[in-house]
């Protein structure tokens, strides 16, 4: 494949250094850009395309949406609404759902929870204790939840003193700040951190996680956002320690690339909020309602939660065989369609590499490679994937 010319921006503003390609369409786990160069999906829009690109049983429900309702307000009744709610409180043992438009909104919503939690407390002043290498958002809340240097320069100061940060899956870290952070009144962590680089809560941790949280009335707020809605093989990644939180956040694959966000809740942190306290313009709309819907539904009709499992472990499988014995590669991990292979160097030009032989994939925290494919991957489109990937991976640790 010849190397694709660089994208040219005009008036857009330049918040990301774009790869240089402009895709157009889409089918299956298949891009094919401007040019008409077709490249295999390995990123599902950063674990949002869970069920591919122009999926039928989405594109039907999404066209007959269209005709009929996009927008109206959250001052009037949205029976999408109900029907996904029920959906999703169905799968995962929750009570209550606000409904947002982002991932970054969900988490902000989910911060306020626990501090109107404390408020209702009696409460002046909380803390919420957040994960190193954790990811958020991007909102001045969320930003100072999440630990990326990089991603807070610039936009200080955070609102620091409200979170206290502690090394992730480390349970006596926990125990020892609150010994002397009283103010402590809840927990936000993702189970299988993506931006920080495919690392996996254990299911130890989160079950002693959950026994602390209820031993001194804390709330247990879980980041499902891009681990959620099927991604690791349960419907939530907190699931597979058979734990309920008090409060998740979803977003990413639960639209299947409709803009869509949720925070749900259950236990003492349901009936706290009442009209007034939460409120967005977007969240919840008749579109974004049938995506979310349609999408659950597709999941469980077509059995990918059980498929995905089956096909991340057939993709770590096979890199683990093909990069066995070369030096560089540190750890190849993750659960489900989340993928890591950690290398001991930076490696961000792989990406570009993979790019021109046409595979889109991604690196983050500078040294590891990031898969999050399609949950409709097939056996014979992982095999190409691990085919083409790890050539370049392990070229570029002989360098």
């Amino acid at each position: 494949m010849n190397a694709p010319e660089p994208i040219k921006t005009s008036h857009v503003m330049n918040t990301y250094g774009r790869l240089p390609i402009t895709l157009a369409r889409g089918e299956g786990v298949w891009l094919w850009d401007e040019q008409g160069r077709k490249y295999l999906d390995g990123l599902a829009g950063i674990a949002v395309n869970g069920l591919g690109h122009a999926h039928p049983k989405l594109v039907a429900a999404l066209t007959d949406q269209i005709g009929k309702l996009i927008h109206t307000s959250n001052i009037y009744g949205v029976r999408g609404q109900e029907d996904l709610a029920d959906a999703i409180c169905a799968r995962s043992g929750m009570e209550e759902v606000f409904f947002c438009s982002s991932g970054a909104e969900a988490n902000e919503n989910a911060i306020k929870l626990a501090r109107f939690y404390g408020y209702k407390q009696g409460k002046d002043f909380i803390k919420t204790v957040v994960m190193e290498n954790a990811w958020h958002g991007r909102t001045i809340a969320t930003l100072a939840a999440t630990d990326s240097p990089k991603a807070r320069k610039g936009f200080e100061p955070m609102q620091d003193e409200c979170f206290v940060r502690v090394p992730h899956n480390n349970l006596a870290a926990i125990i020892e700040v609150a010994e002397t952070n009283p103010e402590i009144n809840s927990v936000m962590l993702e189970v299988l951190q993506g931006e920080g680089g495919i690392n996996l809560a254990s299911v130890e941790y989160l079950q002693g996680l959950r026994k602390l949280c209820d031993e001194r009335g804390w709330l247990l707020i879980l980041d499902e956002v891009q681990c959620g809605v099927g991604r690791t093989g349960t419907w939530f990644g907190y699931q597979h320690a058979g734990i309920e939180p008090d409060a998740i956040t979803l977003a990413k694959g639960l639209g299947s690339g409709v803009p869509i966000g949720a925070l749900a809740v259950r236990g003492s942190a349901a009936k706290l909020i009442g009209p007034g306290n939460f409120g967005t313009t977007f969240g919840g709309n008749p579109l974004a309602m049938r995506a979310g819907t349609c999408t659950l539904q597709t999941l469980e009709e077509d059995g990918l939660l059980q498929h995905a499992v089956v096909i991340g472990d057939h993709i770590r499988a096979g890199f683990r065989a093909a990069l066995e014995g070369v030096a560089g590669v540190t750890d190849i991990r993750g659960q489900g369609l989340m993928i890591g292979i950690e290398l001991d160097r930076p490696c961000g030009v792989i990406v570009t590499r993979a790019l021109e032989a046409g595979f889109l994939i991604n690196v983050t925290r500078d040294k590891v490679v990031r898969l999050l494919p399609p949950l409709i991957m097939t056996t014979a489109e992982a095999d190409l994937l691990v085919a083409g990937v790890a050539p370049i991976i392990k070229n570029f640790l002989l360098e």
